[in-house]
């Protein structure tokens, strides 16, 4: 699926919300694909894009060796975006000036429209003020050749620039994030009046697609599936089934670290609703005994990433072996694992086996959503026919409750948080708040509190619960429960669940990064 005649390419230059523009695009039903600086020039030749967006970057264009987009961009005459260092690079490498430490500007601003242009079409008018984010130190300070001011902010005299003729348009702001009310409009402005695209990124298309894919990948041969009962697992399972039938079979392990109930129902809806070939890896003993007393959460995640190997790589040779391992690998995962250079990168996925497979496993991967956004695969979820219920359900990291249990992983431990969790899941649903919230979830805290309940006193364990919203997953806030409803969920942990005696809600925002909270 790598070949798409209208096709975007995302120019990352370490930007932290990179992910954003091509979320944006996406919405626009424009494919897009985001590439590191040092890889782009490989990538624009495989996709030979319409279009081309730069991203901002923590870095300087004044710093030596500070990243740039390759020239062949420039050469092909397609139309280009740059947004913050985007504009800057692009202001450097055209002939124009930068300077650092011009009029430092975080945060909202508003800006002047002085020109019409094809970007505001619909948008913006001419004499008009709009509110933008600004997140710049440096500033274009003379634009090349070619080039006008179209709009201008107080801090930014350039806050807008092009050259219409070739068809390059700058922003000193960032049109990508939530906090710029129009700025995906100006985007589906720049992708569909100016570069001319088309828009026709359906999860429809994705579907017959990726299909197409997997049948010519997999042949006549078997697929195993590592099922872990999260949406993208399942939407992948479901997809791969749709594609090569019986040659697929999923593998459930339940190792004892998932929600309560859980892999019954996952078992349910699988065999019953979908009919898809289904084994159930009874193996909480193995996990668990691995784990116990295992503090450090990066060993926790590697632990569990090995069993799940050990335990697939068991489950196919019962089956008379397997040619092919499927996973729920999303876009997300794909970016995450890959440094800005194109080289290794900090751990962040560990559990996720984004890098491939064990040589001696012998098997390809088989990763069909890895072109896809977390609101994509839940699109797709839907076009396949997973239940609603299903596909909305809350993100659940693969490590599960082990490292929702900071600290030593205990039996009694497990069985507590996973007794605290349905309990608070069940109260939200009770109040029709689940669909509001992005993620919601308990953590058994490493700290016992002394307290009095009824006649005794008590040394006991402190739950903390979490729930966030957000617009995009990239940035969240914490959801703002009434009291009642803490209290009332307090009062039946506190009461149901022996060896919690407090309980405590979390309300630290999550800043720019992954979707999950860990």
């Amino acid at each position: 699926m790598s070949a798409k005649p209208q096709s975007v390419l995302v120019i990352d230059f370490g930007s932290q919300v990179t992910q954003l523009i091509a979320r944006r695009v996406r919405e626009a039903h424009v494919y897009c694909e985001i590439v590191p600086f040092a890889a782009a020039e490989a990538a624009f030749e495989r996709m030979q894009p319409k279009a081309v967006i730069l991203s901002g970057s923590p870095a300087s264009v004044s710093q030596e060796g500070s990243p740039r987009a390759p020239q062949c961009v420039f050469d092909s005459g397609v139309p280009i975006f740059g947004i913050c260092y985007g504009q800057q690079t692009m202001a450097a490498q055209l002939g124009g000036k930068v300077e650092a430490g011009h009029h430092r500007e975080f945060g909202r601003a508003d800006v002047a429209v002085h020109a019409q242009s094809l970007l505001f079409d619909g948008v913006w008018d001419v004499g008009g003020s709009y509110p933008v984010w600004m997140s710049h130190g440096d500033r274009v300070t003379r634009l090349p050749e070619g080039f006008a001011v179209i709009a201008t902010s107080p801090n930014a005299p350039n806050a807008v620039a092009a050259d219409e003729k070739r068809k390059y348009y700058t922003t000193q702001f960032h049109p990508e994030v939530h906090h710029t009310p129009d700025g995906a409009r100006l985007l589906a402005n720049f992708l569909h009046n100016i570069a001319g695209i088309e828009g026709d990124w359906t999860m429809a298309a994705y579907r017959e697609q990726a299909i197409a894919a997997i049948r010519k990948q997999v042949g006549d041969r078997r697929v195993i599936c590592g099922l872990s009962g999260g949406v993208d697992s399942s939407v992948a399972a479901v997809l791969i089934h749709e594609a090569v039938g019986d040659q697929l079979t999923c593998i459930l392990v339940d190792h004892g670290l998932m929600r309560a109930n859980e892999a019954a129902e996952v078992v349910a809806m699988f065999r019953d609703h979908f009919n898809i070939p289904l084994v159930l890896v009874e193996a909480q003993d193995r996990f668990i005994d691995a784990l116990e007393g295992e503090a450090d959460p990066e060993v926790k995640r590697k632990t569990i990433g090995k069993l799940f190997i050990d335990v697939f790589e068991e489950e196919a040779q019962k089956l008379g072996g397997a040619d092919f391992l499927a996973q729920g690998t999303l876009y997300p995962d794909v970016i995450e694992s890959v440094s800005l250079t194109g080289g290794p990168s900090v751990t962040i996925k560990s559990h996720h086996n984004v890098g491939g497979l064990p040589e001696r496993m012998n098997m390809q991967l088989v990763e069909p959503l890895r072109e896809l956004f977390k609101d994509e695969v839940r699109l797709l979820g839907r076009e396949l026919g997973l239940p609603d219920h299903f596909v909305g359900r809350h993100p659940f990291p693969g490590p599960g409750l082990a490292i929702r249990c900071p600290g030593g992983v205990t039996r009694d431990k497990l069985h507590m948080l996973q007794q605290a969790d349905a309990i608070y899941l069940d109260e939200i649903r009770k109040a029709g708040l689940y669909d509001e919230i992005w993620q919601a979830f308990a953590v058994l805290l490493p700290v016992q509190t002394v307290g009095v309940m009824g006649d005794g006193r008590t040394y006991e364990y402190v739950c903390a619960l979490r729930a966030v919203t957000s617009v995009d997953g990239m940035t969240a806030d914490f959801y703002p429960y009434d009291m009642d409803f803490l209290g009332r969920t307090a009062t039946r942990i506190i009461n149901e669940v022996r060896g919690i005696n407090r309980v405590v809600y979390d309300v630290t925002s999550k800043p720019p990064g992954t979707i999950e909270w860990e």
